[in-house]
């Protein structure tokens, strides 16, 4: 026996949307009821276990062992659901695989031995559910339409109701024609993810890139302490918050319910002002320059009612929904998940989109709210939704006796962008440790720029230009970084754009050469290559090849003409709306994959390096350790500027703090 290719169909009463796989399997309920398998790609073979059925011994025992590859489509969701299957069926192998020590995340089957044509899919550009890859690939075998309502029917808790006799699961015996179709389901499914295998066999996934995924399962099953009394007493605090507000808003404007649009614009209407939206923005900018005949019941009502939308209440309610038994969230990052760049996406919780905090006093305020103190919460913070917002980073915390350590990199994509373009002058300000905002504008302009010092009102220019144009943006991209709101003007945009692009001609030209390369592998079916990056066409595919020697993958890529007339390349993807669909790109944005990409190489590099310590998070250009309190910030943080072979004089710079609460460091 070399390989094994598994599918399960599972019950727990845990919403798995909600709470994720390691909360759904963890549950008293939790139980597999199909396990699909073929055995080193022989016919797929059924056990159903709710009938009685047992899996062999010897597959058993594959599933422990290193030797023997295990695959499935998704297989972090096999792999968690055998881990807790196994515990309870087979104590005694469990124990003596899966040992309850100090970490974890060797509380579950060893990912090394486990492979999942979900991310092979996702290494190719393709989508990332079984279905949507069958259809791309034209599988002979495809899914099976009816498994959204069998699994719903059989592997979801149901509503009492008098015609199903009140109960509150459907059994196979409650309809023994959708279980016979579920097992032939189960079987599909197995027979499709071999499909897809060997579709794909002409393309297989690096060695390293396996390697990184299963750091990421490692960390993914180690998971992240919450702290439960922040967390609850957050969303109690937002509701009293919200009550509150709500009643000083009908205080104010005499409305049933002044959190109802079209209420809140017939008020405002009657007090003589009209606001064409009543989204954030807009009523933002009104407080910020009321009209002149406007009274302050208009700005206060409008002043609660921003407070009122920035309740961050649903990222507490995601930390209570995942929180696991062990007080951990675990299974908080998708490998791969962005597959333009194969940067991870967040799940659960969403550790990507945190907000920010700013607050000198950060400690203070979460110790009112962990201890429950309301009242003295809304004594000293004039925005409670806004305190509450910024203490989200907070509810993560080390395990007892332990401290976190977050080291990030400076100024990540910048430093790569300079690197592969060659801008030699940009190399020059990292390499001597220097402001890349002084020193772009000190670029554009022509003056000296410090950042508290002489034209120190420049740097913003310079800070909105390097965030909004190193990837071909324009006028549209600096007033998306929101250039107007931060005080330039209509008039000074196009401008900035052409001093900005005047100040870094490689970079322009790497955008364009870029461009050039990509149409000529594509048209031409020839390789081609631009400053050590790769691009070449093979059975339908465009691939950038990256100077770690990882793939970035573009299905069936063609030219076609652009909005504007001219020439540029389109492939298959998923879209912005989560569809898949044709895309149009050209050089600038295949520049920004490119670079994405060799930052999130650059960062997988540095969690291997890393990969003896608890890395317990990161996200995008930061990892967050978990560690005794005598490891030194310094020392990781060396390891963190390491260069790799591949790349050996690029100019990073690993910064790092340690905390007692996950925080941005002040």
């Amino acid at each position: 026996m070399h390989e094994l290719s598994i599918d399960l169909e599972t019950y727990s009463d845990t919403d798995i949307s909600k709470c994720g796989a390691y909360k759904y399997a963890e549950s008293d309920n939790f139980e597999i009821l199909l396990f699909g398998v073929s055995v080193d790609g022989g016919p797929v073979i059924v056990y159903d276990l709710t009938a009685g059925d047992k899996i062999p011994t010897e597959i058993i025992e594959a599933l422990f062992d290193h030797n023997i590859i295990k695959w499935a489509f998704n297989a972090s969701f096999e792999r968690v659901c055998l881990s807790n299957w196994l515990r309870k069926h087979y104590p005694d192998m469990a124990r003596d695989y899966m040992s309850e020590d100090d970490d974890p995340a060797d509380n579950y089957l060893d990912p090394e031995s486990w492979r999942c044509t979900m991310i092979w899919a996702a290494y190719m550009g393709l989508p990332l559910s079984l279905e949507g890859v069958g259809a791309v690939l034209k599988l002979d075998n495809q899914k099976m339409k009816e498994g959204k309502e069998l699994i719903k029917y059989f592997c979801c808790p149901c509503k009492p109701t008098k015609s199903n006799g009140g109960r509150t699961r459907n059994l196979p015996e409650h309809a023994q024609d959708k279980w016979e179709i579920f097992k032939a389901y189960n079987r599909r499914d197995v027979e499709v993810e071999m499909s897809i295998k060997q579709k794909l066999s002409r393309f297989p996934v690096p060695s390293f890139v396996w390697d990184e995924y299963h750091l990421d399962q490692n960390i993914n099953d180690r998971g992240i302490m919450l702290d439960m009394n922040v967390v609850n007493n957050a969303i109690l605090f937002d509701e009293r918050s919200k009550s509150s507000l709500m009643t000083s808003m009908q205080d104010i404007t005499g409305l049933d319910n002044p959190n109802s649009v079209v209420q809140m614009k017939d008020w405002l209407s009657d007090q003589g002002v009209e606001l064409e939206s009543l989204g954030k923005k807009e009523v933002a900018k009104y407080v910020k320059n009321p009209d002149g005949n406007a009274n302050g019941n208009i700005t206060d009502a409008l002043k609660l009612r921003l407070q009122l939308a920035k309740s961050s209440v649903k990222k507490y309610q995601a930390m209570q929904n995942a929180v696991c038994k062990d007080g951990r969230a675990h299974g908080m990052f998708q490998f791969y998940g962005a597959n333009r760049s194969g940067r991870w996406a967040g799940r659960l919780i969403q550790l990507q989109n945190l907000p920010q905090n700013h607050m000198p006093d950060l400690s203070q305020a979460r110790d009112l709210v962990r201890t429950g103190d309301y009242d003295t919460l809304d004594m000293l913070y004039d925005d409670i939704p806004d305190t509450l917002s910024q203490l989200i980073r907070t509810a993560f915390v080390p395990k007892s006796g332990y401290k976190f350590i977050v080291s990030d990199y400076s100024a990540i994509e910048a430093r790569v962008l300079a690197y592969i373009a060659g801008e030699k002058w940009r190399m020059k300000v990292f390499a001597d440790g220097g402001d890349i905002y002084c020193a772009s504008a000190q670029e554009m302009f022509h003056v000296k720029v410090e950042k508290h010092g002489v034209n120190s009102d420049l740097r913003q220019k310079g800070k909105i230009a390097e965030l909004a144009l190193g990837y071909g943006g324009s006028v549209g991209a600096l007033k998306s970084m929101g250039a107007l709101e931060k005080g330039l003007k209509e008039e000074d945009l196009q401008p900035l754009v052409n001093m900005w692009r005047e100040s870094n001609p490689n970079i322009v030209k790497f955008w364009w050469d870029v461009d050039a390369a990509v149409k000529k592998a594509v048209s031409q079916h020839i390789k081609t290559e631009v400053r050590g990056i790769r691009f070449s066409y093979q059975s339908g595919m465009l691939f950038i090849t990256l100077p770690s020697g990882r793939q970035l993958s573009y299905v069936k890529p063609r030219i076609g003409e652009n909005q504007f007339g001219g020439e540029s390349v389109t492939y298959e993807g998923l879209g912005t709306n989560k569809k898949w669909q044709r895309i149009e790109s050209y050089g600038p944005k295949f520049v920004e994959n490119i670079v994405q990409a060799i930052s999130r190489d650059l960062l997988c590099f540095a969690m291997r390096n890393l990969s003896f310590c608890r890395i317990v998070g990161h996200v995008h250009d930061e990892v967050i350790i978990e560690c005794s309190p005598d490891v030194s910030v310094d020392a990781l943080c060396k390891i963190m500027s390491r260069s790799p072979e591949w790349m050996p004089d690029i100019l990073i710079r690993g910064d790092g703090y340690q905390c007692n609460f996950y925080q941005k460091d002040s």
